[in-house]
């Protein structure tokens, strides 16, 4: 297969569909940032259903992401292909998780994760350069999603403590 697989070879073939997350990550602007948009209807899915299950949800969805997408990685030549988008969708999963239940948080969250991952600080990159196959794939993605999440209860503590400072 190319390393640049069309939109036929990508939409029929299961592996490469999964991948690339139905098709978001054959975006030709922005393919990370794109294909992580379908994190936020999967959060929202998972969400209501409580913190075991979405717990569950989340470590079977990154146990068969690492398959997914080490799979599509060989079957297209190319380590961490930028199409390849079930990454992405784990590390926003990951800081989704610990966002507050609303849609302002939602959105920081989604932000602050595609920033991480663009940015790819210490030890992400390092990550993302010297850990191969769908292991390193998805790594570097949770590492950034735990850099998010930090940030974002750093941002609800302080957010809290400036409003108890007013009252």
């Amino acid at each position: 297969m190319a390393k640049n697989p069309s939109i036929r070879q990508v939409f029929t073939h299961p592996v490469h569909l999964l991948a690339f997350g139905f098709g978001s990550g054959l975006a030709p602007k922005a393919p990370g940032t794109v294909g992580t948009l379908p994190a936020i209807p999967i959060y929202l899915l998972l969400q209501p259903m409580g913190l075991m299950y979405y717990s569950i949800g989340f470590i079977l969805l990154c146990l068969f992401s690492i398959y997914i997408a080490g799979k599509s990685a060989r079957l297209l030549g190319v380590h961490d292909h930028s199409g390849i988008v079930i990454d992405e969708i784990c590390g926003c999963l990951l800081v989704l998780w610990f966002v507050p239940d609303q849609w302002l948080w939602i959105v920081a969250g989604f932000i602050i994760f595609r920033g991480y991952d663009i940015v790819k600080p210490w030890p992400i990159n390092y990550l993302d350069r010297h850990v191969g196959g769908g292991f390193g794939i998805v790594l570097d993605d949770l590492m950034a999603g735990i850099y998010a999440a930090l940030s974002i209860e750093a941002i609800h503590w302080l957010l809290r403590q400036f409003s108890s400072a007013l009252l």
